[in-house]
């Protein structure tokens, strides 16, 4: 099938183009600039110009497609609100331009969503109310477009690691503050767990969802389903030869900003059913693990 794919140029979304065209689909990647468009253009994928705020050309594109998987998301965490409206009324566009078709539609989501300090499922109830929870109301839309508008609709949630070579996420801007202050910072006593995913297996379960996946599900990305943040910070420790150090909340976010209540979350995440349902096999690709993968391509 055609593939319309936004943030296709990104860290995960080159790794979904690969994914897709190595089992032999198609891709129109969305570029907003020039680099963008090159570098889709470069993986064999067709370039379809636009971002997210160009409605129209969202719809153009998915109605060009055979189906979407929509990565793009405005990551400005001053104005959060405001990245998931605009995320909202992209999902909007691009099921117009579906509806009453059946096409997939797989959007990404995080498992940050989920309940923390226990073992989320796929089922389980998201968090409401939280600083950034207002991302789980694109996840609730595309549930409830599949049932109105005839797409099938449904949402993988990534880890907040998705790791591998050029990672420009979390855990490069955890190193950097470290790198900054001459120590890394844990708070608390660092116990708390983070899932982790290498994004070319994180690629693989967004093509699954695409061509399996069942209208309003929620899949989880997730190869481990929690590292203890205290041996993330162990390693960068060992490779920065610098100290690690245990603060409070608020004495931490002095050096890390909103960051310390990210790297503070506790969010063991379980991707049983998403296995089980997809055949996804995230050990079946030999993509290391997140310590590994830290200290092969994080300090070079």
């Amino acid at each position: 099938m055609l593939v319309f794919v936004s943030g296709a140029g990104g860290f995960i979304g080159r790794a979904t183009i690969q994914e897709l065209l190595n089992h032999g689909h198609e891709v129109l990647g969305l570029a907003r600039s020039d680099a963008s468009a090159d570098t889709i253009a470069k993986l064999g994928a067709q370039v379809h110009r636009g971002d997210l705020e160009d409605l129209e050309s969202l719809k153009s594109g998915a109605k060009k497609a055979d189906g979407v998987i929509h990565l793009a998301f405005v990551h400005d965490f001053s104005d959060y609100l405001r990245a998931t409206k605009v995320d909202q009324a992209a999902i909007e566009a691009m099921s117009d331009a579906m509806a009453g078709t059946g096409k997939p539609l797989v959007i990404a989501s995080g498992t940050m969503l989920a309940v923390k300090g226990q073992l989320a499922t796929e089922d389980a109830e998201p968090e409401r109310g939280t600083p950034f929870s207002s991302r789980q109301e694109s996840a609730d839309l595309v549930a409830r477009l599949s049932k109105e508008k005839g797409i099938r609709g449904s949402i993988v949630r990534l880890p907040p690691t998705v790791h591998g070579k050029e990672d420009k996420g979390l855990i490069p801007r955890f190193i950097d503050a470290a790198r900054e202050v001459g120590s890394v910072t844990i708070v608390g006593d660092g116990s708390n767990r983070w899932p982790a995913v290498h994004r070319l297996d994180a690629a693989a379960l967004l093509r699954l969802a695409l061509e399996k996946g069942t209208p309003g599900a929620h899949y989880h990305a997730v190869a481990e389903q929690g590292v203890p943040m205290k041996d993330i910070a162990n390693v960068v420790g060992k490779n920065l030869q610098v100290p690690v150090e245990s603060k409070a909340t608020e004495e931490a976010m002095k050096t890390l900003g909103f960051l310390a209540l990210v790297f503070a979350a506790d969010n063991p995440t379980s991707s049983e059913k998403t296995q089980a349902e997809l055949g996804w096999n995230p050990s079946a690709g030999g993509q290391p693990e997140l310590l590994a993968d830290l200290e092969a391509n994080y300090f070079s």
